[in-house]
Parts: structure tokens; C-alpha cells; sequence
């Protein structure tokens, strides 16, 4: 099933780097794009509005999350996601399989899906390839994920040739629920987007994408990156898979990452991103800027009156003193974690906007040794 209202169109190229605009019900996305985490429906601190005015296109929630509380009939009676939160604009939704599968000793996967123990009233609660569309459907999101099985921690510490059949095996799973999940699929008015896994082998990779990009959908996603894995291994199975998927459909990395990390992904051409880096990071004191990763909290800041990053121009740095944030937020003043927060998304999103300026004038490579740069280094 082709989505209705949803489009991908390429509008730039720079080596294996791209631009494009992702068209949604909803509006649309020029990419590459990062998706700010709104894992129940909100970004922690801000409103639609204040996303908005800081540049963001589209947001993720977390169907799982969603699942459990406050339950996908509270959110489809209110209007759906966008609805209920405000958000006009396009919403992506995660099968929230990742998160059910890190619950580690409340869980169990088989064949049929995703068994486990809910945390919050150790009720039994099940997850399969059906009902995470079908939540996903009332929930009205403008981009579904399928349900996938990324290997758990545990699973990756044990003996090679153990983890190498556990990876055999969520490998052939993730394609058979990809395939039930095109099947269970109602709405025309949502994209669905498959996965792809494999871990770092280039093989599994590859022969993931492959299988994947002929069941057939919107878009395709890489899944299981970002545990612990050399960047530039990632780069490489990233590119495994790439060659095996559809160029006319948009590829998105689920999950990471730091700047360099989504920079290095886009110049393998990935389109998509989203990940919680720079709000918990904000949360914590720790701040991306023109000069490096600042750490807002320690003391030589106490009585800094500098913003956080003079290059910006976000309503933190032009407004306040890195002096005031490090008090807001060593007070456990709920402002700074929002200040803070508000500077990271700026940045992530001025990142992304970079990006598509680099790709189209054809100086992306430039940009990303720039990036890498910053990555290492430390604001003063």
C-alpha cells in the first residue's frame, strides 16, 4: 500500500549526500531533517509554539509510552496526536519496541511478538507486528514505525558465536513481522516505515535491507546502530544498506546522535534522525555550541557573564548569561533545564538547516571536517 499525501522528492545531491522534501497530510519536511524526542506527546519544558518558532518540521512519539498511558482511544477521541498535543505539523511514531525489549527480565519475545510486565502496574501486556500499527493508526501519527527486534544489552554480552545466532535470529523476525505489519496496514493516509537490522555484520546488513525493500514501503530505517559500535563501522554498514534500498524512499537513523554522528550519517545519505542527545544532555548541563561541548555547570562559570554560545541566536544565548544558567540549573530551577534545552534544540536544528545549505552548494564534505572539529573539542 502507497501512502496517500506523502511524497519524497530529491531536490539536491553532494556525493552520497542528499536533500529532499518529505511530503506528509500534515505539511512538509525538507531534509535532512532531526525529529525532536517528544516520547509522550511533548518535548520536556516546551509547547508546540516554542518548537515551532525554533525551527522544528516534525516530532516522534513513542507508541509504547503512548500505549500505556494515556492509551491510543484517549489520544485518537481527541483529535490524535496532533489534536491532542497541538502540534499541527507532522508526527513520526516509534513501535516502541526498542523500549519494551530493554525492560530485560519483565519481557519476552517470541515469534508472536512482545510479551512483558507493564512497570507501571505489572499488568501482562503484549506487542505484536498487528496491534503496534493498529495503535499506531488511532493515534493518527503522520509516519508509522514497524515493530522490530533490536538485540537486548544482555544479549550482547554473551559469547560471539551466541550473539552471532541471537542476530541471525532477530534478523529473520524483524522480516517476518515486517511482512505481517504490511499486511495489518488500514489507513491510507500513513506512511509505514521498515527497518532495517543486521548489527555491525555487512552481510546481515545488506541482506536486511534487501528483504525489507521487497516487502515495500514508505521509507526504510536503520535499527540497532548506536550501542557501542566504532563510527566508522557504523558508517560502513550504514552504506551496506543504503545501496540496497530504494533511492525514491527516504531512509531515516533511528536513535542517534551526537552532531558528528548525524553528520557523518548524512554524508551516506541518510534523511531522517531523531535522538534524546540533545535534551537530556540540556537537562544536565551540558551544551553543544560553535566551540564545543560546554560543560554550563562547572564552577569557572559562576560569574561568566558570556552566553552560552556567542554565535547563537537563540532566546538563551540572547538573553542570558551562562553565569544565570549555571545558577538556574544548580537550583533545580525548572527554567534552566528549559533554557538549556532550548539552546541544544536551536543548535541541532541550525545543524540540519547547515546541512541542506552545504549539500546543495556542493561543500558538505568541508562542513562535515568542520563538525568533527567542534565534536572534540570544548567550549572555553
Amino acid at each position: 500500500m502507497q501512502a496517500r499525501g506523502f511524497e519524497f522528492e530529491v531536490t539536491a545531491t553532494a556525493a552520497n549526500a542528499r536533500c529532499g522534501r518529505l511530503t506528509t497530510p500534515h505539511g512538509a519536511v525538507e531534509t535532512p531533517a532531526f525529529m525532536s524526542v517528544a516520547t509522550y506527546g511533548a518535548v520536556r519544558g516546551l509547547s508546540a509554539g516554542d518548537l515551532a518558532d525554533l525551527g522544528a518540521q516534525i516530532l516522534l512519539a513513542n507508541t509504547y509510552h503512548l500505549h500505556e498511558r494515556p492509551g491510543e482511544a484517549i489520544v485518537q477521541s481527541l483529535g490524535g496526536l496532533h489534536g491532542f498535543t497541538g502540534w499541527r505539523g507532522p508526527w513520526l511514531t516509534d513501535s516502541g519496541g526498542f523500549q519494551v525489549t530493554s525492560l530485560s527480565d519483565r519481557v519476552r519475545v517470541d515469534d508472536g511478538g512482545v510479551t512483558f510486565s507493564s512497570p507501571l502496574d505489572g499488568a501482562q501486556r503484549v506487542l505484536t507486528p498487528e496491534n503496534v500499527i493498529g495503535i499506531q493508526e488511532a493515534l493518527g501519527s503522520d509516519i508509522a514505525m514497524v515493530l522490530d527486534e533490536c538485540l537486548r544489552p544482555v544479549d550482547r554480552e554473551r559469547e560471539d558465536h551466541e550473539v552471532d545466532q541471537a542476530l541471525a535470529r532477530a534478523l529473520d523476525r524483524t522480516l517476518r513481522w515486517a511482512e505481517r505489519s504490511a499486511a495489518a496496514r488500514k489507513r491510507e493516509d500513513q506512511a509505514v516505515f521498515g527497518i532495517v537490522q543486521g548489527g555491525v555484520s555487512h552481510e546481515r546488513r545488506a541482506l536486511s535491507a534487501c528483504s525489507t525493500a521487497s516487502i515495500g514501503f514508505d521509507g526504510y530505517a536503520h535499527g540497532g546502530l548506536g550501542l557501542g559500535e566504532e563510527r566508522s563501522v557504523r558508517r560502513e554498514v550504514i552504506a551496506c544498506a543504503q545501496a540496497e534500498l530504494p533511492a525514491a524512499a527516504p531512509r531515516y537513523l533511528m536513535g542517534l546522535g551526537r552532531p558528528i554522528d548525524i553528520v557523518d550519517a548524512i554524508a551516506e545519505g541518510v534523511d531522517l534522525f531523531d535522538c534524546v542527545v540533545p535534551t537530556r544532555n540540556g537537562r544536565h548541563g551540558l551544551l553543544f555550541t560553535s566551540e564545543g561541548i560546554l560543560t554550563v555547570r562547572n564552577a569557572r562559570y559562576k560569574d561568566d557573564p558570556r552566553p552560552p554560545d556567542p554565535a547563537c541566536g537563540c532566546p538563551t544565548c540572547a538573553n542570558h548569561s551562562r553565569a544565570y544558567l549555571r545558577h538556574l540549573l544548580h537550583t533545580g530551577e525548572a527554567l534552566g533545564s528549559r533554557l538549556a534545552t532550548v539552546h541544544n534544540l536551536a543548535f541541532y536544528f541550525r545543524l540540519l538547516r547547515e546541512s541542506r545549505s552545504h549539500i546543495a552548494a556542493g561543500t558538505i564534505e568541508a562542513y562535515h571536517r568542520q563538525i568533527e572539529a567542534i565534536s572534540e573539542a570544548r567550549a572555553e
